[in-house]
């Protein structure tokens, strides 16, 4: 009895060549199956090439709603960033990419996952840390580090000399990732630093800032508890709001990012990523955070976020330290909940004033105006005792050298 391997399908190139190469080295029965978290793609004419390539059956998962709410949500209220710049687009997808191909290995009783992840790159820890941590006792199959095949142009021939339709152009663009929360660029004139991006040929949801509207535009955002829920006072769901809000961000050039980053295999790359909708979302719920949170909580809550986006980037999504910070970030957003206005002008956010029922900001404390509350005079004792240690080394310092001072003068007796 052949054995059954679930393949993480995306109908590209690399996994269209890989549904044959593993009928004909694995002996096994294919299913392929696609995860929708909101890529642009006609899964009818991917379910078809999969057939048509020797697929037994290819399915497509529709988890946008999960997507949002299980993995891009939780980003989102960490505020988990990965090099300053990188909002986690694919980083936040993979795992449960990884979980829902699990899900089908045991529906269809597959003993094994393969997926397209080549071995320099980054998605080959995520998937498999995450079906690791779910099903430990499923074979992992990854061709691109067993078969003899060495680029894109091979992978080509592979399919010509079998007579399986090519899904591409010999000579095609960048090499991309979208998702309801992205697009990543890489190739092309961006594997040279040195070079600036073509804007003008790259981008597919965002405008060059250059080109945007002269006039900018004013955007509302509504938060429950860290997460938002309406966008200009329309409550929306999560996959709604994103999409609004990658449509309104796109237009005025925003969420462009340019990052020369450092892969979990040790190498540098560079990307660049359109998140104009996430770039709003991440600006809003920071300045919402501003006028909730204490100072203790919101600096301790920026060391959390630096762990979490290590985390997500480095596929250690199912782990217990994840779990663990994001029950942390959880109960610090009980307050955080208000609305946020934004300015959006040719690439840029700008803040343009935040409401919320839970705001720590008292305008007759920080008024220059004195008030009841804050007694000027009551800053000297304060900075006495703030500053106590400041003192005490100064006067030991002076101490030292008064005594060296007074040394030299007796020897000079």
């Amino acid at each position: 009895m052949k054995k059954k391997i679930v393949l993480a399908y995306s109908g590209g190139l690399d996994t269209t060549v890989i549904i044959p190469w593993l009928k004909e080295n694995c002996d096994g029965d294919i299913i392929a199956v696609c995860v929708d978290v909101g890529q642009a793609a006609d899964w009818r004419a991917i379910q078809k090439r999969a057939l048509d390539t020797g697929a037994l059956a290819c399915y497509v998962a529709d988890v946008k709603a999960e997507y949002v709410e299980d993995y891009v949500w939780p980003a989102l209220k960490a505020n988990a960033v990965y090099e300053d710049k990188y909002l986690l687009g694919t980083s936040t997808a993979r795992p449960l990419i990884a979980k829902v191909l699990v899900e089908y290995a045991r529906r269809e009783n597959a003993g094994a996952i393969a997926h397209g992840a080549t071995g320099k790159g980054n998605d080959q820890v995520r998937f498999e840390l995450g079906i690791m941590a779910l099903a430990p006792d499923l074979e992992i199959i990854a061709p691109w580090r067993t078969w003899d095949i060495k680029s894109r142009e091979e992978e080509i021939e592979y399919l010509e000399k079998r007579k399986i339709p090519v899904p591409m152009k010999r000579k095609d663009s960048y090499s991309r990732d979208d998702n309801l929360w992205h697009i990543s660029h890489e190739g092309l004139e961006l594997e040279d630093p040195a070079n600036e991006p073509d804007l003008g040929n790259m981008l597919n949801m965002t405008t060059p800032p250059e080109k945007a509207p002269n006039k900018p535009e004013y955007v509302e955002i509504e938060f429950d508890r860290g997460i938002p829920v309406a966008v200009n006072g329309k409550k929306m769901d999560g996959v709604s709001l994103i999409r609004a809000l990658n449509k309104i961000g796109g237009a005025h050039g925003v969420g462009l990012s340019d990052l020369v980053e450092n892969r979990v295999v040790g190498m540098k790359s560079r990307g660049v990523y359109e998140t104009p909708g996430g770039s709003i979302l991440y600006y809003a719920h920071q300045e919402l955070e501003h006028i909730c949170l204490d100072r203790q909580t919101y600096a301790f809550k920026q060391q959390a976020a630096l762990k979490m986006g290590e985390l997500i980037y480095g596929g250690l999504w199912f782990t217990p330290l994840r779990e663990a910070l994001s029950a942390f970030v959880d109960a610090t957003q009980r307050t955080v909940s208000g609305t946020v206005k934004l300015k959006l002008y040719k690439g840029s956010i700008s803040s343009a004033g935040v409401t919320s029922p839970h705001s720590l900001y008292n305008a007759s404390i920080a008024s220059f105006t004195t008030g009841e509350l804050y007694n000027h005079a009551d800053a000297q004792g304060f900075i006495r005792l703030y500053g106590l240690p400041v003192l005490v080394r100064a006067l030991m310092t002076k101490g030292k050298k008064a005594g060296k001072a007074s040394g030299k003068a007796a020897k000079g007796k």
